[in-house]
């Protein structure tokens, strides 16, 4: 109860809360029109869509029956090249029985699709037999088996003599290849066969017949690992409506396409199984299973190869659907379109909303950029705007003034560090030059203090020679011209050292500028 009335409280707070905000009342408009107009589109793309799915659906049926037909025949025409390859070099040896098994071992071990060759001959052919007969064939059944799978030799096919048996009887009457019907039942040994039939002419006599052996097991195995759709299969039909392809395997070995409808099968079978074997063209729908089935259906016509028998094999291939994987996407297709639909415009509301409220954002932002520049963070970063409208242009303007101002504040912080820098640099420059100006002071009063005892003395000594050049010995004047020289030197030898001096400072502040 407590939440059913808070639900109820929420809901009568819903239109006001609609009232208030501009954002929703926008948004709920918006896509009010657009679920109008997209109401019209589907039903306008209903009524021509489902026309044009039904199309292609029919389309994509024939094509994979065509593929079907393709794959099947690949098989067949395998065995015949490799049936005639062999067929070719043994007419040179008729007259070798022996070697009758070698070519019949060597078909059945190079085809795989061969699972058994027989070459036999009329009566009395060969004058020492009444009947001759080189049959290899794989041990076990075929589908169990492989291409390395035993091989088998044997002069005996089923319970009946060969010159009985289809196989034999139809190209010796008729002198032209054959494929035959499926043999079942007491027809053949272990598994269901059809066979090709290559009649054998010595000087212009049929004399006996090239056998060799497809396992409808083996072959419907390898034609429905191809799956035409997920419930979907193929069919391969006889001249008699004996099954050649089916997944069914007891069909292949005992039933024909005519056995269901004796058991009360659905009428529509018949129907759709009466034209296959008709040799027809086209598709029926039939109920099976209490469900309904497509079969697309087309007579059997092997590929035309120079040198290929092309009789009539009055076989019909098939290619049967559900219902539902046929149209079963196109039938769910308005409640996908629907929920579609439904998540869209919530999905388009919400949006349209967050845009609305988004429109706001750039100005909030750009007051809060604007405080904290105002504040002395000329470093703030306003973001780029891809928008062209007003609000784009205030927000790229509003970028453009706080990067030149970032600018010029970056500029007079540099020129401000560069001054100090240089004012350092003179500071520095102008104390080295009162010390030096100092340690000149100091080095000339050091110096001229230096020439005061050699100055005295040679004062001393001139004044001496002066004052008594009358009375002085040649000894005595020599010896202070000796002293005068000496000190004279030793004058020199400070100014020398003071000049010195001079030069190396000179290069020194020289080297510094």
């Amino acid at each position: 109860m407590r939440k059913n009335r808070i639900f109820a409280v929420d809901m009568l707070k819903l239109p006001k809360i609609i009232n208030k905000t501009l954002s929703i009342r926008l948004s709920l408009m918006v896509v009010c029109e657009i679920a109008l107009l997209l109401l019209a589109s589907l039903v306008v793309m209903f009524h021509f869509s489902s026309q044009a799915l039904r199309q292609e659906a029919m389309f994509n049926a024939e094509q994979t029956l065509e593929g079907t037909v393709q794959h099947i025949d690949n098989i067949l025409l395998s065995m015949e090249q490799s049936a005639g390859n062999v067929y070719w070099d043994m007419l040179n040896h008729l007259d070798e029985p022996e070697r009758m098994y070698t070519y019949s071992r060597e078909l059945v071990k190079c085809n795989p699709y061969i699972v058994g060759c027989a070459i036999v001959f009329k009566p009395y052919y060969y004058k020492d037999r009444e009947l001759f007969m080189a049959y290899v064939h794989r041990k076990g059944n075929s589908v169990m088996t492989d291409e390395d799978s035993e091989l088998i030799t044997s002069e005996t096919f089923s319970s009946k003599p060969y010159t009985e048996q289809v196989w034999y009887t139809e190209p010796m009457k008729t002198g032209h290849t054959y494929w035959t019907d499926p043999l079942k039942n007491e027809n053949t040994e272990d598994e269901a066969l059809t066979t090709f039939c290559l009649p054998i002419y010595d000087k212009g006599e049929c004399v006996g017949v090239l056998a060799v052996d497809l396992s409808i097991g083996l072959l419907s195995q390898i034609v429905l690992d191809v799956k035409p759709s997920p419930h979907g299969y193929s069919i391969l039909l006889g001249r008699n409506g004996s099954f050649i392809v089916h997944p069914d395997p007891e069909k292949l070995s005992h039933e024909t396409v005519f056995t269901q409808t004796e058991r009360g099968a659905d009428p529509s079978v018949r129907e759709a199984a009466e034209a296959m074997v008709a040799g027809e063209t086209g598709s029926k729908s039939f109920r099976m299973n209490n469900s309904e089935w497509y079969v697309f259906y087309k007579p059997f016509l092997r590929t035309e190869v120079p040198g290929r028998s092309m009789e009539n094999l009055k076989w019909s291939v098939g290619v049967i659907y559900p219902e539902d994987d046929i149209f079963g996407n196109y039938n769910r297709l308005p409640y996908y379109v629907l929920g579609i639909a439904i998540f869209g415009l919530l999905l388009f509301f919400f949006l349209c909303r967050w845009v609305t409220h988004r429109r706001l954002q750039p100005l909030l932002l750009l007051s809060d950029s604007a405080k904290r520049i105002a504040a002395g963070h000329y470093d703030e970063k306003v973001p780029d705007t891809n928008r062209g409208d007003e609000v784009g242009l205030l927000q790229d303007h509003f970028r453009r003034m706080q990067q030149s101002l970032e600018a010029h504040v970056t500029e007079l912080k540099q020129l401000t560090d560069t001054l100090q820098e240089r004012g350092k640099v003179l500071r520095d420059a102008y104390n080295r030059a009162q010390e030096a100006n100092r340690m000149k002071t100091s080095f000339l009063h050091h110096m001229t203090n230096q020439m005061i005892a050699p100055s005295a003395a040679i004062k001393e000594s001139v004044a001496h020679l002066c004052d008594n050049y009358h009375d002085v010995s040649l000894q005595e004047a020599d010896h202070e011209v000796e002293v005068i020289q000496q000190q004279s030197k030793a004058i020199i030898d400070l100014v020398n050292t003071l000049i010195h001096t001079a030069e190396s400072e000179n290069r020194k502040e020289a080297d510094d500028e």
